[in-house]
């Protein structure tokens, strides 16, 4: 395999919630501000599955500094022209205190479709994610690396967790989001295919058989992108501070090529079971980052510091020649500032402790959730 036949390039998709700026209510995207948004962006910015949601997706971007200014751009943008109609994004999995009975889904036939197909699950869709694409140019590369980055997930979601409330309430998890994904069909941790053939043997029975049209129905935390020679890394949240974003795509990338050159050396990341991936994936899910995870090979739990400086020395040498290694050092910073589940959590106690009403103190969470959406830098931890 030539090295230069790989290039990881990054493409970065993140879904938004749309609020009223004063109440910090959910409210639908009004289609002039889809007008406004399209005329500006283009093709990187569409609706989602419910009518109060926005996509954004970056171009094709050589590397993190690229990703950093389209993404950017993307943010001002939509922050722009949503506060022309006294609106705005939020960069979270889901709204602390909305209610998923009241909301509608969009009218397009992707989404009718949905809505008739899944059912009652889909309607309980209220939440965001974000999607990480790394250019891979082999099918048989992506299947192969897919396979083995699979062990990695949880550090990503533990780091990236954004949804700790539902419905105005805590729900003692850091990623709630995923508590409601899960229950559409074919999610989670991706299956175990030996090759891109008997991947393609598997989904080609479902589509041959008219059950979803393509492979863009395929849902895993982990996938072959349905559209773009690219390996796509879809677990986590959505993060509020854009530099977070930047530190988990870093972190992709550079686990990517890691992997990529254990294979071009014959060797390879041990594939572990899935049933011990998945307790990780859980202990991410309700703790973040708080509480460990199973380092499988030791088969004991580890703090999430100490794994972090360990993948982080681990992948030092890819970031470098990615040029993401600032990026990729960031995710001591999540650790010391804490995620956006635990600042939110703080927020409410902080709003609680002045004083503030329940209702109030979620409002609060908002309010600073829509100032994260238009922050800079990463703040330096105290």
């Amino acid at each position: 395999m030539d090295s230069d036949a790989t290039n990881y390039t990054l493409g970065i998709e993140e879904e938004y919630l749309l609020v009223d700026a004063e109440s910090c209510a959910l409210v639908d995207v009004p289609d002039a501000l889809m007008t406004d948004c399209a005329k500006a962006l283009g093709d990187k910015v569409s609706p989602e599955f419910l009518a109060c949601q926005i996509e954004v997706g970056t171009g094709v971007c050589a590397n993190i500094a690229e990703a950093r200014a389209d993404l950017g751009h993307l943010r001002r943008t939509i922050a722009d022209c949503a506060a022309e109609y006294g609106m705005a994004p939020l960069a979270v999995s889901c709204h602390p205190f909305a209610d998923w009975h009241t909301r509608r889904h969009t009218e397009k036939k992707r989404y009718n479709d949905l809505a008739r197909d899944l059912a009652g699950v889909v309607r309980r869709m209220l939440i965001c994610g974000t999607h990480v694409h790394v250019g891979l140019p082999d099918d048989d590369l992506r299947l192969d690396i897919m396979r083995q980055f699979s062990y990695f997930l949880p550090h990503l979601l533990a780091l990236s967790t954004s949804s700790p409330f539902w419905g105005g309430q805590d729900t003692g998890l850091n990623s709630y989001r995923l508590t409601v994904f899960d229950n559409l069909p074919r999610t989670g941790l991706p299956p175990e295919f030996i090759s891109y053939g008997e991947y393609r043997r598997s989904v080609d029975t479902i589509i041959g058989a008219g059950l979803i049209e393509d492979t863009s129905k395929i849902w895993w935390d982990i996938r072959p992108s349905a559209h773009f020679p690219t390996l796509e890394t879809r677990i986590c949240d959505v993060m509020p501070i854009m530099e977070h974003t930047l530190t988990i795509a870093a972190l992709i990338q550079s686990i990517t090529r890691m992997l990529v050159e254990l294979r071009r050396r014959n060797q390879r990341w041990r594939i572990y079971d899935r049933f011990l991936i998945a307790e990780n994936r859980w202990r991410a899910q309700r703790y973040g980052p708080r509480e460990g995870l199973l380092d499988i090979g030791r088969g004991k739990l580890v703090p999430m510091p100490q794994l972090v400086a360990e993948l982080i020395e681990m992948l030092e040498a890819d970031a470098m020649v990615l040029e993401c290694l600032n990026e990729l050092r960031g995710a001591q910073d999540i650790l010391a500032l804490g995620t956006s589940a635990e600042r939110q959590r703080a927020t409410h106690a902080d709003a609680v402790a002045q004083g503030a009403s329940p209702d109030e103190a979620l409002r609060e969470v908002v309010r600073a959730l829509m100032a994260e959406f238009r922050q800079g830098p990463a703040p330096t931890a105290p």
